[in-house]
């Protein structure tokens, strides 16, 4: 659920609309989009890269910067290299079907004779990947797991047991994929001999059944297995197949935490692999090596917590030597810690009060790792290189704003793509010590129409919340902004654990809306309280076994701050949120009845029991170990407080926050004789878009605040 990123999709025809001001019709028509980079690879010999563009694949030269060509003609939505870069691997067509997984039709082309091969007879496959020979490409069809030879065209079958709602053979199952972030389980030896995967038997998990309406004359039913807080998961194991066999062993992890196989990692090594396992309660993971000749498994360490592990995002990197580089907020921030090959502690890396947002290479040569952080203030995050002996750190990118980087495999170049709050997107050349060698592009005419168009910048705050902490927070005001004039309050949240909204970095998405309403005369304010991320693990935590409560006691607190400025009419304060969000402004609208006039719920969390185990057991612990928890911060107890205006908003069609949800919170508000205003979009999933949708859904809200604030 953390991972939701709300943007506004472009649907709407352009409307003449007056010059100075942003409207719904120019945001949706496109007049505001920015301009990207896509698909930036960097080639072996650190010489050049590649980028999609829409004539192909395209190769560039980072000293000269120029274009050297197409390494590949046609239209593509994205391709894959094989290690050696003789082959690779194009994607001609996709069917989504979750938010990670999809079908796609694929096509290999071998760059040095120039021939293609469609991968699978041209048939529809999920989560292709080359050995690292690059002699076959293993991927999934139907839950079984084949590999096709490149020379003859040979597709071998590794598993036979495949079955929709049953099992799954190198693929993740709906929460896995979920919640820890990929569909792909399975990975190759180094030496391309093998395949370890992990087999997922879903047939006891309980099904979530949603109708599907379409222009059907009945229903039809939309059938996936959906494992509610402390409900049952899928069994999982972990499997080692053979290529020279032909066999399939079962790996045996009797002696460790066996619950959850979250992660299968391949080491420097040719013939081992790594799983990463944990029990139901996520706060201890074993770190396990596998033996592809053997069988044999070993555990290299346990990371613990006391609260829980972010299993969903480690860092695993090993080096030349099958020494690695490890996550872990054990000091209270995420920093990353240096293991030998055995699993035995060398040192930390990096430390200081401040996080490692993000890891992108090392270099054998300088012995330098590459790394993004927050070590210039938690709503910023820069590019640093640090030395894994010496410690030594230089920053390599701007020292504000939002910066990410994409290094040449040599790293003597990378491509940062930076933004702040108030530019948007650039992309810079820089060579290994940052220094800039060309500006590639930058969205100066998305900047300029929408300062014609009087845009709003943000200004960045903090505000203290009843535990002393200093809580960051936006602001967003009316350029003609008067302090001796009272003005309604409109806030914006999510909240979610690890989350960030208050960041210096720029929003394509509800940014240009919330310059709308200011236009409209509102105030619009955000606050990270606690519970949200990257200001340590202890203002992240503090939320354990009682999500909502702290969180939704620091959004109140927010408000009654602003109401106390001299220029916030403290009777218009108004929420917004979307899922976690959603869940928060259902709070907000019933716990916080007398601060929050209006409130907008799209696609809430009613009830924690109603949503998925890997997450929401993260966070809370079972129903059956916490019911308390699960009970006291549901806004379903609070039906009874609402006094305010209230939209509440879902898709029919929410694989992921089920349209029970909402259901639930209207069973107990029309039980309680409160009126409330609700917006069912028919067959929509969580994100809410397609065809008109999103420029309707917009206006509603739009005309709800409107009319109602």
């Amino acid at each position: 659920m953390k991972k939701l990123l709300l943007t506004l999709t472009i649907a709407a025809a352009f409307h003449n609309v007056s010059a100075q001001e942003i409207t719904l019709d120019k945001i949706y028509s496109g007049y505001y989009r920015g301009k990207g980079i896509a698909g930036i690879t960097s080639m072996k010999n650190g010489e050049n890269y590649l980028v999609i563009e829409p004539t192909g694949i395209a190769k560039y030269n980072y000293k000269t910067s120029q274009k050297d060509g197409n390494l590949v003609d046609g239209k593509f939505e994205s391709y894959i290299f094989s290690d050696d870069e003789s082959k690779i691997l194009l994607q001609v067509g996709k069917q989504p079907i979750y938010r990670h997984s999809f079908l796609g039709k694929f096509d290999v082309k071998d760059l040095k004779s120039g021939k293609t091969m469609s991968l699978n007879d041209g048939k529809p496959v999920q989560e292709p990947s080359f050995s690292p020979d690059a002699t076959k490409v293993a991927f999934i069809v139907d839950n079984n797991l084949f590999y096709q030879d490149l020379t003859s065209g040979k597709i071998t079958q590794i598993s036979n047991d495949g079955k929709k709602n049953a099992i799954l053979n190198g693929l993740a199952d709906w929460v896995y994929e979920e919640e820890f972030g990929h569909a792909k389980q399975y990975e190759w030896t180094k030496n391309s001999d093998a395949i370890v995967f992990v087999k997922s038997d879903e047939s006891q998990v309980p099904e979530i059944y949603i109708p599907i309406y379409g222009k059907n004359l009945y229903p039809v039913e939309m059938r996936y297995k959906y494992p509610k807080a402390g409900e049952k998961n899928s069994v999982v194991s972990a499997q080692l197949y053979r290529l020279d066999s032909g066999k399939t062993i079962q790996l045996n992890l009797g002696s460790f935490k066996n619950y959850y196989i979250p992660n299968v990692f391949q080491t420097a090594k040719p013939d081992e692999m790594v799983l990463i396992t944990s029990e139901r309660i996520q706060n201890a993971s074993d770190i396990l090596k596998v033996n592809t000749k053997t069988g044999t498994v070993q555990k290299l360490f346990t990371e613990t917590d006391e609260k829980w592990i972010d299993t969903d995002s480690p860092t695993l990197e090993f080096l030349e030597d099958n020494s690695f580089l490890w996550s872990s907020e054990r000091d209270g921030n995420r920093h990353l810690y240096w293991y030998d090959k055995d699993g035995k502690l060398k040192k930390q890396v990096t430390k200081g009060n401040w996080e490692v947002t993000d890891y992108y290479g090392f270099n054998p040569k300088s012995k330098e790792i590459y790394i993004q952080t927050t070590e210039k203030g938690s709503i910023n995050k820069v590019v640093s290189k640090v030395n894994i002996e010496s410690g030594k750190s230089q920053l390599i990118s701007n020292a504000e704003g939002n910066n990410a980087a994409n290094f040449s495999k040599n790293y003597n170049y990378f491509i940062e793509t930076s933004s702040t709050a108030s530019k948007p997107y650039t992309y810079v050349l820089k060579d290994g010590n940052g220094k800039t060698v060309k500006e590639l592009q930058n969205n100066n005419d998305q900047l300029q129409k929408l300062k014609a168009d009087n845009f709003t910048e943000k200004e960045f705050i903090t505000i203290p919340n009843a535990a002393g902490d200093q809580m960051n927070a936006w602001v967003m005001k009316p350029k003609n902004f008067d302090p001796n004039k009272k003005y309604p309050l409109f806030m914006f949240q999510y909240s979610g654990p690890g989350s960030q909204q208050v960041a210096n970095s720029w929003d394509n998405g509800n940014a240009m809306w919330f310059n709308h309403l200011v236009q409209k005369g509102y105030i619009v304010a955000c606050v990270d309280g606690r519970g949200t991320g990257y200001k340590g693990a202890k203002y992240k935590k503090v939320t354990y076994m009682n999500l909502g409560k702290y969180e939704i006691e620091d959004q109140i607190t927010a408000a009654k701050w602003f109401g106390n400025q001299s220029y916030i009419d403290k009777t218009r304060i108004g929420m917004f949120g979307w899922s976690f969000g959603g869940y928060m402004t259902s709070l907000a609208m019933t716990k916080g009845a007398d601060v929050f006039k209006v409130g907008i719920a799209v696609a809430p969390v009613t009830n924690w029991r109603y949503y998925d185990s890997v997450y929401t057991e993260r966070f809370m612990r079972t129903p059956q170990e916490n019911p308390d928890g699960y009970d006291k911060n549901s806004p379903t107890e609070y039906a009874n407080l609402l006094k305010g205006k209230f939209l509440l908003i879902h898709g029919t069609a929410d694989d992921n926050v089920h349209f029970q949800n909402s259901m639930e919170l209207s069973e107990a508000l029309i039980q309680n004789k409160k009126q409330f205003d609700f917006m069912a979009y028919p067959d929509k999933n969580h994100g809410i878009f397609g065809g008109q949708t999103r420029p309707q859904l917009y206006q509603k809200m739009t005309d709800f605040i409107l009319n109602n604030l």
